[in-house]
Formats: C-alpha cells, sequence, structure tokens
C-alpha cells in the first residue's frame, strides 16, 4: 500500500509531466513563523482590508446609499493607483518569498488600504456628521468608538505587515501618507462634486430600478429608520385591528 509521501510524489510526478506549474492563490495567503502568537494575530489583522470590502459590500446591497457607493469607489480608484505606483517604482519587498509574491513592495497596498478607509472616516464624522452634535452622549460615544477602532486597526495592519516582512518601515509610511491623501482628495470630491450632483442621480429611471438613494440631508439616517418604520408599524396595526373589528 502506498504511503501519504508517496501518494504527493506521484501526483508532483504527474504535474511534472504535464508540464503544469501549479502556484498558490495568494491574495489571502498571509505567513507568519511557526509558533509565534503575535505573529499568528497580525496575520489576522492584516486581513482586515478583505473585511472591509465585505463590509462595503453589505452595505451597498442593503442599503443602496449613494455615499456608501461613492466611498466605495474611492477604495477602488486608491486600489488602481497602488497597483501604478508599485510598477512605476518596482521596488522590492525585504523578503523573498518563492513565487507567493512576485509583485513589488512600495508602496504598500495594505497601509494605503486602512489609511484611506480611516482618513476618509475621520473627515466623514468631523465635516458630514457635525450638525448631530447635539451633547448626546450616545451620538458623542458612538463616534469616539468609530475613530478609536479605525485608527487602531489602521495601525496594526501597519504595523503586521513591518512585523510579518512583507513590507518595509518605509514602504508602509509611504502607503500611509499616498492614502491619507488620496482620501483628502476624495473626499473634497465628494463633498464639493459629487453629493450635490446626487438629487438628479436618484430622479433617474435606473436609479429607481435599482433602489438608490440620496441620505445626505438626514442627520441621523438609524433614527430617521427607526421613527418611519415605528410608525409604519403603528399605522398597519391599526388596519389590521380595525379590519378584524367589522
Amino acid at each position: 500500500m502506498a504511503t501519504l509521501g508517496e501518494s504527493e510524489n506521484y501526483i508532483l510526478k504527474l504535474d511534472n509531466n504535464d508540464g503544469i506549474h501549479w502556484v498558490p492563490l495568494s491574495l489571502t495567503l498571509v505567513e507568519y513563523p511557526k509558533g509565534d502568537l503575535i505573529g499568528k494575530f497580525l496575520a489576522f489583522i492584516s486581513l482586515a482590508p478583505f473585511g472591509i470590502g465585505a463590509g462595503f459590500i453589505s452595505l451597498i446591497l442593503f442599503r443602496r446609499d449613494l455615499h456608501t457607493i461613492t466611498f466605495f469607489l474611492g477604495t477602488l480608484f486608491n486600489e488602481l493607483l497602488n497597483y501604478f505606483l508599485k510598477h512605476t517604482i518596482c521596488e522590492a519587498r525585504p523578503m523573498v518569498r518563492n513565487s507567493l509574491y512576485t509583485e513589488y513592495g512600495m508602496p504598500s497596498s495594505h497601509a494605503q488600504f486602512v489609511w484611506f478607509f480611516t482618513t476618509y472616516v475621520i473627515y466623514f464624522v468631523f465635516i458630514r456628521l457635525h450638525h448631530m452634535n447635539n451633547n448626546n452622549i450616545i451620538e458623542t460615544m458612538s463616534k469616539i468608538l468609530i475613530l478609536s477602532s479605525s485608527v487602531i486597526m489602521s495601525l496594526l495592519v501597519c504595523i503586521s505587515r513591518t512585523y510579518l516582512q512583507y513590507h518595509s518601515f518605509y514602504q508602509v509610511l509611504i502607503g500611509s501618507i499616498v492614502g491619507a491623501l488620496f482620501a483628502t482628495l476624495w473626499f473634497a470630491l465628494t463633498y464639493m462634486v459629487f453629493t450635490p450632483l446626487f438629487p438628479q442621480i436618484v430622479s433617474w429611471r435606473i436609479s429607481e430600478i435599482l433602489l438608490l438613494r440620496d441620505t445626505t440631508l438626514i442627520p441621523n439616517v438609524l433614527w430617521f429608520e427607526y421613527t418611519n418604520t415605528r410608525q409604519e408599524v403603528r399605522v398597519r396595526s391599526r388596519k389590521l385591528v380595525s379590519m378584524k373589528s367589522q
């Protein structure tokens, strides 16, 4: 009976005979030193951009808000900018990992992504949500929680990329700066150029089909939806009671 090792060698021989070179999908593959608990924790942290991307898609599908869509488009353009910079600067990563990573390391795409996200959130809270400041302790605490968690997440992602030797300190630093600067530019475009166009965009037929909406002028969307839903439930309950009584 063939052992496991013999079976694996046989499979490898078949691959070599077929002339096929198998490579792993390294999009979400993160290596860390075996037995290093800190490295393992940071490896999970470095996957934060994928969690943020999944959150964006969920929000877009369920809320259909134009500002959320514009924010997401900004992250895509930010990634394109990073790709352009990497293949223009052509600086290698600090550690070679065989064929797992063939792209360049300057600037760090993870650092650029998380600091684009965090910087945009900071602008959004202080500029877009300034009119919500009514000394409500719950709203104040929620803003502090959003800002602090975003900054801490970004710092941990940057630390993880240098600790795990996927990027040098300067590659992470430049990525962070580029991400913050591009977030500033994108928020300015969104606030001064795109947002005034939202009322016109939601009136398009395609927007009605896709159920797109503009919540820019609503100070607290969650409270607005909560009060409207509660009012609608009460109206429908009264109608139901009146129908049963007839």
